[in-house]
């Protein structure tokens, strides 16, 4: 499975709404969650098959921007 982060621009529970049932329809992703704490409002998805972009895509299409994090390891 993997795990992927972005920035995000989602910054309050309303947000979150809006964004929510794009991504519960979307079957190929397990599990994802923002983090509203973070300076930056990370979203972190977890999928089997999902790409970076594929995900942005959706998160864009909800009116939110999602860049994503680049990781230092290749796990």
């Amino acid at each position: 499975m993997k795990e992927l982060k972005f920035n995000t621009n989602i910054k309050c529970m309303g947000c979150v709404s809006s964004v929510k049932p794009l991504l519960d329809k979307e079957s190929k992703i397990i599990n994802w969650e923002v983090d509203l704490n973070s300076p930056d409002k990370i979203l972190t998805v977890k999928s089997e098959e999902m790409t970076s972009e594929e995900i942005a895509k959706i998160v864009n299409s909800a009116g939110y921007n999602a860049n994503v994090i680049k990781e230092n390891n290749n796990h």
